[in-house]
């Protein structure tokens, strides 16, 4: 379960266009920011997928992204010209292809490689889907996802929305704000779509005839749309933009990822059905993900500022500035599904799962420095989006030095927290814990 947000130009404080993405996936797959620059590619080469090899393009752009270690694709990603997309798991009465094929995680990357505007990457997409479709697993280790993709794509100027059902597909350029979530958005309304796309729900019974087809509500399966309560959080995070149409800023955006819908969350309490858009796993099989990496883009011409937690949920996490043209700060090796101190993602579920074990009064040791902390990267960081990389490189790394000495101390005082247990939701932690070989959490 992810949601992925947009708040274009006409709808910012500042005039500037904002994306932001939480990419939910399961509990122990280790996600990690990866670098890969601009790059030629002699004539004839293919390049490996995760589960096949498409012809390669001559030149590839610098991209920066967020991906699971296991894929060739990435969660969500920008490129050296602005071009910043995330992508979406959809559930349609078409079943999703379960032979290997391209995972919309690749469609993604190979989007940000070889397009330089939102309707280049479009059609990048279109073109590799109608070619090799899309199919595979979409997990690893052992568990099983298999899933159509939705896309949020944006520059600073341009926004647009794919959503595909197997090789079809419809799109629509974006306004103002926009959010996608598990489950189609598109009705009646698109400025682009596969041919066959209304011809095909009317052969198969899903809509009764051509003027009365919805695609969003035609092609929707009831179970896994309906369950994962996709409608519902994308529902949340357009009222939240939308009430603050105008105003909206990076922190703002920051703050949507973060949402709780209730005041007084607390995940140890939540239902089995319940998910959120800051999502928390637990006891059941909705809540067998989390969210475990976020990002938010301020779109600001051909240099965006990238913000990126690198470590799963956000409500724990910190929020630090990069920039695809200033070196990585040293992260440490890339995570995998088992415990490793040295990287950033498994270093933080340390903090993170102690949290959980007495949310409500853990969270309060160390909030208000949390946003204090993330205030001032932000502050800073848009502050210095024209300075030189090597000045932009080094500010990147003190900030994630800081976050790191921070979450260090913010352990130490939780630890000091009692720790309170329930039955099922314990159950279900001790089990990921000793799946990933964590220590003692306490």
């Amino acid at each position: 379960m992810c949601d992925t947000i947009i708040a274009t130009k006409s709808a910012t404080a500042d005039g500037v266009a904002i994306f932001g993405k939480n990419s939910d996936r399961p509990v122990n797959e280790g996600q990690h920011i990866a670098y890969f620059p601009a790059a030629h590619h002699a004539a004839g080469s293919r390049v490996k997928c995760t589960y096949i090899e498409i012809p390669q393009v001559e030149k590839t752009h610098a991209v920066l992204l967020s991906k699971p270690f296991w894929m060739w694709g990435a969660e969500m990603g920008v490129n050296e010209h602005g071009l910043v997309i995330g992508n979406e798991a959809v559930f349609s009465k078409v079943p999703a292809n379960k032979e290997s094929a391209l995972l919309g995680m690749d469609l993604l990357r190979a989007a940000l490689e070889r397009a330089v505007t939102p309707h280049e990457a479009l059609q990048v997409i279109i073109d590799l889907l109608e070619q090799f479709g899309q199919g595979g697993n979409c997990a690893s280790h052992g568990e099983s996802m298999y899933y159509h993709n939705s896309f949020l794509i944006a520059n600073a100027d341009d926004a647009w929305v794919l959503e595909t059902v197997d090789k079809q597909w419809a799109a629509r350029q974006v306004e103002d704000v926009y959010s996608i979530s598990n489950c189609l958005t598109l009705g009646d309304q698109w400025d682009m779509a596969s041919p066959d796309l209304v011809e095909l729900a009317v052969q198969k019974g899903f809509s009764k005839s051509p003027g009365q087809f919805h695609y969003a509500r035609d092609y929707s399966d009831f179970i896994y749309t309906n369950f994962g309560k996709g409608r519902a959080r994308c529902a949340t995070t357009t009222s939240l933009l939308g009430s603050q149409k105008g105003g909206i800023d990076v922190r703002v955006m920051m703050g949507v990822l973060r949402h709780h819908k209730d005041e007084n969350f607390d995940p140890q309490a939540a239902g089995i059905f319940d998910v959120d858009v800051c999502m928390h796993a637990g006891f059941g099989p909705i809540r067998a993900s989390q969210s475990t990496a976020s990002m938010v883009v301020h779109l600001d011409g051909d240099l965006p500022t990238v913000f990126v937690t690198g470590t799963s949920a956000p409500c724990t996490g910190i929020f630090k500035p990069i920039w695809v043209d200033a070196s990585l700060s040293a992260l440490g090796p890339d995570p995998a599904s088992t415990y490793d101190p040295a990287s950033l993602f498994w270093s933080h579920e340390r903090l993170h799962r102690a949290t959980l074990l007495n949310y409500p009064e853990r969270l309060k040791t160390y909030s208000a420095e949390r946003d204090e902390l993330e205030t001032r990267f932000t502050r800073d960081a848009l502050n210095l989006a024209k300075a030189s990389a090597r000045e932009r490189a080094d500010f990147s790394a003190r900030c994630f030095r800081e976050a790191a000495q921070a979450e260090a101390e913010w352990l130490k005082r939780v630890e000091q927290i009692p720790a309170r247990r329930r039955f099922l939701n314990a159950s279900a932690w001790a089990g990921f814990n000793r799946k990933a070989g964590m220590p003692g959490v306490r």
